[in-house]
């Protein structure tokens, strides 16, 4: 019986499972900062947290658990050498999760998980830069606006040199 023993299977057989667990483990060591789904993000929370504490150990029998969980031995010296180094005081809660929203082709619901060392945190995110297209459209009218004013100056001017001509003959009709 399986009574009250739980892991999310993530609709993976365990061969996968472990697979793709160990994937995730390796890119969240290695980039500092991942974006998955919830559920995978949530299950892999316990495999990377349990893996730093290994790396925390840093002895050889450690050492050597962690490279059979991740099968990567540049992810495991880093791991080790770096990781471990980063959180020496900390007694757990390496990683967070933030949610990000819902992916656009399956509306799954996404979210990042990163190390919590600011040394291991990935680039910021970059800042979506508004389009400058408004910015210029402003001046655009400005611009359009300077010639229908001048349009409109010389056209007052013109019927103010029309009026004055039209002065001068009636002027000169009554001499």
């Amino acid at each position: 019986m399986r009574h009250r023993k739980h892991h999310g299977s993530l609709g993976l057989v365990t061969g996968h499972r472990r697979a793709l667990l160990a994937n995730l483990a390796s890119a969240l060591i290695t980039h500092g900062r991942i974006e998955t789904t919830q559920a995978k993000a949530r299950a892999v929370r316990p495999y990377i947290e349990k893996l730093i504490t290994l790396g925390k150990n840093g002895d050889l029998h450690s050492r050597r658990q962690a490279l059979a969980k991740l099968r990567h031995r540049p992810v495991v010296d880093k791991l080790f050498d770096d990781v471990a180094a980063a959180f020496g005081n900390r007694p757990g809660g390496y990683t967070r999760i933030i949610k990000t929203g819902f992916r656009v082709g399956d509306a799954a619901p996404m979210a990042m998980i990163e190390l919590v060392e600011a040394g291991f945190e990935a680039k910021p995110a970059k800042a979506v830069k508004k389009p400058a297209a408004k910015k210029e459209a402003a001046p655009a009218k400005q611009e359009e606006a300077a010639p229908v004013e001048a349009a409109a100056a010389e056209t007052t001017a013109e019927v103010a040199v029309e009026a004055e001509a039209a002065a001068e003959e009636t002027k000169a009709s009554d001499k």
